[in-house]
């Protein structure tokens, strides 16, 4: 089993930086892929980012804008996200999955842990 919790959402204007942590509990923090969705109301779940030992993967939609992070001393996995738009507001959410040869590690049924969310709103 695999506790996450994030923080670090809130409310910032367009062009502005927030960075969201995730924190997660368990000695194999090493061994699960760790991913970062967003849901904006009305919208289905979407794929923002993941980090794969190392190797890290964005959504065209953020590509040059986010930064996704890993401190494996600390079980912890970051979202630095650099001039937001407003289009970014959603219900931000951190994830775990184990490693399987079939994943992808796109989609949200993928994915095997989840944070209970955080709330990021961008103004204009």
């Amino acid at each position: 089993q695999v506790q996450l919790v994030e923080s670090g959402g809130g409310l910032v204007q367009a062009g502005g930086s927030l960075r969201l942590s995730c924190a997660a509990s368990g000695r194999t923090f090493s061994s699960y892929v760790m991913g970062w969705f967003r849901q904006a109301p009305g919208k289905e779940r979407e794929f923002v980012s993941s980090d794969n030992g190392g190797t890290t993967y964005y959504a065209d939609s953020v590509k040059g804008r986010f930064t996704i992070s890993r401190e494996y001393a600390d079980n912890t996995v970051y979202l630095q996200m650099n001039n937001l738009k407003p289009e970014d507001t959603a219900v931000y959410y951190c994830a775990a999955a184990a490693r399987h040869w079939s994943r992808s590690y796109y989609g949200s049924r993928e994915y095997d842990f989840w944070g209970q969310g955080t709330q990021v709103t961008v103004s204009s």
